[in-house]
């Protein structure tokens, strides 16, 4: 959490401290409106960007995109576009896409359940999600299993439990309830176990009328500031190359027309389903995301948009999917440089193609990370938790990749170097030749929250580690989330609402669900 909760008093005297009976303020950083505070890099020149920009547009209107739902084709040809339905093909004009590019919105403002967890999704703010979209879960006690809706409960307690998790993500899927059924078990774990702002499958229409409405009444707002802002948000995955199935194009549909956020996020791998090179992977990616922006914008202008992208390569030796590493890094800078071509908001994404919570997985992850944060992006999904390039989402990962996060939110709040913060009379003058600076006034006044405090890093001593059992930072995660799910950090819930949220759900059920589209 941001909020140091341990004892004060203990960490006076591990510290050798004068004890000050003098209550304290604890030590509160502000994790839940980042903005980043790293100067963006690129990795191609502003001519190149410009070029890929152009090529893809070229590509839209002389190559086009297989639309495989007939009312979105219906959409671009009533806006102009010349459509094949022999085909399926679509091609755009760039006049059309400039004009979606002009109206989708470059500030977002996601509703979360509590006011003082809303997100502004623009270049420069920071947002990260865990893990997401994994069919197994997996930890130390219990092993990798398929994942279920206990593993759906617990996992979200764990986000909920970290600030540095502002949005909430697919994170399992809980493959022990029905998939008619599926939507009103996630969607009301998030409305019960979190105040975060939520996320929904777009897996048809039905579907996605039970989740605006439940969300809706949950919330206790009219349809009118439902469709003024996005209080829930959805992932719309591309086929790449140039195809957009009917649950994707629904989605868009569905989405914009309620003023729901859509993050547009083609899922191209280097080598395999996308050029070899980085430019050309990019660009590919780049012309999918403008024609599903554009859709968005013709069904609804104005409506809340995200750019995205998820670019890696693959391993050539096997054929299997490649996380963190250097082409996945510049995959990463050249899309936020397309987006800031935009002036748009983006996705982007870290994760591991490792199969355990080791060195690999904290390598590739970081890397994949660092990747997103000097190229800017607004979302950074995968953040923490996900292993075997997103087959299972992992409990100790979340954990140590959660640590990461938290420091990396520290550097969002800067550093101070006022007369305080510098010390001349409080710490400087204090302090002979050859002294220390543990009993300065300056130290006195601020060591009890002056540094981050880790969840699972132990930096104690060799010997100290050795006694404490030599735990590794897997096992000290394990004891972290066991930790948190043996604590109740529920939400304030209306119960009023919660009946009735239930009451819908058990009629909707009654009726049959809905089954998802495909």
């Amino acid at each position: 959490m941001s909020t140091d909760s341990k004892d004060p008093g203990r960490r006076r005297a591990r510290r050798g401290a004068r004890v000050d009976a003098t209550p304290r303020p604890a030590r509160n950083v502000n994790y839940r409106q980042l903005k980043n505070p790293f100067p963006t890099m690129s990795v191609f020149s502003d001519d190149e960007i410009a070029n890929m920009h152009e090529t893809a547009l070229h590509m839209l209107q002389e190559l086009g995109i297989k639309v495989l739902l007939p009312e979105a084709r219906q959409i671009y040809a009533k806006h102009g576009a010349r459509v094949d339905e022999t085909t399926e093909m679509v091609y755009i004009g760039r006049d059309m896409v400039d004009a979606a590019i002009a109206s989708a919105p470059k500030s977002i403002q996601g509703r979360a359940g509590a006011r003082s967890r809303d997100i502004t999704l623009e270049l420069g703010s920071l947002v990260f999600q865990p893990g997401a979209g994994a069919p197994n879960a997996t930890d130390r006690i219990r092993g990798r299993r398929p994942g279920s809706a206990a593993d759906y409960k617990e996992y979200l307690r764990l986000v909920h439990h970290f600030d540095v998790f502002q949005m909430i993500s697919p994170q399992v899927e809980p493959q022990d309830v029905p998939t008619h059924e599926r939507h009103y078990f996630t969607t009301r774990a998030h409305l019960t176990l979190s105040d975060k702002f939520p996320f929904a499958f777009a897996r048809g229409t039905p579907q996605t009328m039970d989740n605006f409405e439940m969300i809706r009444d949950f919330r206790g707002i009219s349809d009118h500031e439902f469709m003024a802002n996005p209080w829930v948000y959805t992932i719309i995955n591309t086929n790449s190359p140039r195809t957009l199935d009917i649950p994707m194009a629904q989605g868009l549909i569905d989405f914009a027309r309620f003023g729901q956020l859509s993050i547009v996020t083609p899922f191209t791998l280097m080598g395999a389903m996308a050029p070899i090179t980085v430019a050309g992977a990019i660009t590919l990616s780049h012309a999918e995301v403008l024609a599903a922006v554009t859709l968005t914008q013709l069904t609804h202008p104005g409506a809340p948009v995200c750019y995205g992208t998820f670019t890696s390569n693959v391993d050539m030796k096997s054929g299997a999917p490649a996380f963190g590493t250097p082409s996945h890094f510049q995959a990463s800078l050249a899309a936020g440089q397309m987006a800031r071509h935009l002036g748009m908001p983006w996705r982007s994404a870290a994760g591991s193609a490792s199969n355990i919570n080791d060195v690999q997985a904290a390598n590739e992850n970081q890397f994949g990370l660092w990747g997103c944060l000097m190229a800017g992006a607004t979302v950074v999904i995968h953040a923490a938790g996900w292993l075997e390039g997103g087959l299972s989402v992992s409990y100790e990962k979340l954990i140590t990749d959660a640590e990461v996060l938290n420091m990396v939110a520290e550097l969002c709040a800067g550093a101070q170097a006022g007369p305080d913060e510098i010390g001349y009379e409080t710490a400087l003058k204090e302090v002979a030749p050859s002294g220390h600076f543990f009993a300065s006034s300056q130290t006195m006044a601020r060591y009890d929250r002056a540094f981050y405090e880790p969840v699972v890093h132990d930096y104690a001593n060799f010997g100290t580690w050795r006694e404490r059992g030599e735990k590794n930072a897997s096992t000290r995660a394990t004891d972290v989330w066991q930790s948190i799910l043996a604590q109740d950090e529920g939400v304030d819930i209306d119960s009023d609402r919660l009946g009735a949220l239930d009451a819908f759900i058990a009629k909707r059920m009654a009726q049959g669900g809905a089954q998802p589209e495909s």
